[in-house]
C-alpha cells in the first residue's frame, strides 16, 4: 500500500477515532502472519500513509435526499502500484471493509450495515508504470520491488537455500544460468509423470526468496532452479528480481502490469 485516503462526514468521527481508524487499516492491512517477513511488512510500512479527510460538502445521489453523517458514510480510495491492483484488490476491499466495520462496532452503531447497504465504497486505484517517485526518481514495479524486499534479502543473505531440486540428487549442479533455467520450466511436469521425482511432502512449501511469502507447490507456482535448488515465487515480480540479481536469463516473458 503507499496511501489510503478515508473521506467520512464531518463530525462523524472524533479525532480519536480517526486516529485509530488510521492505525488500524495499517495494522491490518499489514498484519504480520507467516505470509511474509517481518522485514518486508516494515519497509512496506516506511511508504505507506492514511490520510483521513472531512468534506466541507458532502452530497449523497440518493432519493429522497439524506444526511450522510446519519448514519456515517465511507468513501475510501486505496492507491497501489498498477501491476499489483487486480490481484490486491478483492483482499484490500475486504480487509478495509472489516476495518470500517469495527469502527461502526466500537461507535455502538451496526457494523453490519456496511455490507447490508452501498455505505462504504472502497476504489482501488492502481499507479500506472513509473508513477511512484521515492528518494527523488520516479521508480518502477521492479524498483519499487527491490525497495521494500531489499531488507529482508540483506538479512537471509548468508542462509543456506532451502529445498533442492527434485531431481538434485541425481543430476550434478546445472553448468549455466541458461541451462539452470531451462531445466527447470518442465521441472513440476517431469516429477508428474515421474512419481520418482516428487518432492516429499516437507518440500510442498517453499519461501520466496525475495520477499518471505510462504509458496505452495501445489499450487504451481512461479518457479526456478538455480545451482541444484528449486526456488518458488509468489509474483513475476519476485522471480524477474532474483533472476536479474543471479544473472539467470528468463525464458518467458514476464506478464506486462496491468
Amino acid at each position: 500500500m503507499l496511501l489510503i485516503e478515508v473521506f467520512t462526514p464531518k463530525g462523524a468521527l472524533s479525532e480519536e477515532e480517526r486516529q485509530e481508524l488510521g492505525k488500524r487499516l495499517i495494522d491490518t492491512l499489514m498484519v504480520e502472519d507467516d505470509s511474509h517477513a517481518i522485514e518486508i511488512l516494515d519497509a512496506q510500512r516506511t511508504i505507506t500513509q492514511v490520510l483521513v479527510h472531512e468534506p466541507a460538502a458532502w452530497v449523497l445521489g440518493v432519493r429522497p435526499a439524506a444526511d450522510p453523517a446519519d448514519p456515517p458514510r465511507y468513501l475510501v480510495r486505496v492507491t497501489v502500484p498498477g501491476s499489483w491492483r487486480k490481484e490486491m484488490s478483492e483482499y484490500t476491499v475486504q480487509i478495509v471493509t472489516d476495518v470500517l466495520a469495527e469502527t461502526e462496532r466500537r461507535a455502538g452503531r451496526d457494523p453490519e450495515r456496511l455490507r447490508r447497504e452501498p455505505h462504504a465504497v472502497i476504489l482501488v486505484d492502481g499507479i500506472s508504470e513509473g508513477g511512484i517517485g521515492i528518494h527523488g526518481k520516479a521508480m518502477s514495479s521492479l524498483d519499487l520491488t527491490e525497495f521494500v524486499s531489499r531488507p529482508y534479502r540483506d538479512a537471509t543473505a548468508g542462509r543456506p537455500a532451502a529445498s533442492p531440486a527434485p531431481d538434485a540428487a541425481q543430476k550434478s549442479a546445472p553448468e549455466s544460468a541458461s541451462e539452470s533455467v531451462s531445466e527447470h520450466e518442465s521441472a513440476q511436469d517431469d516429477a508428474e509423470r515421474d512419481p520418482s521425482q516428487q518432492p516429499s511432502p516437507s518440500q510442498r512449501k517453499l519461501i520466496d526468496p525475495i520477499c518471505g511469502m510462504s509458496v505452495d507447490l501445489d499450487d504451481r507456482p512461479l518457479t526456478l532452479v538455480h545451482e541444484g535448488v528449486l526456488y518458488g515465487f509468489c509474483h513475476g515480480l519476485c522471480r524477474r528480481a532474483f533472476a536479474d540479481e543471479h544473472g539467470l536469463p528468463l525464458g518467458k516473458q514476464e506478464p506486462s502490469p496491468s
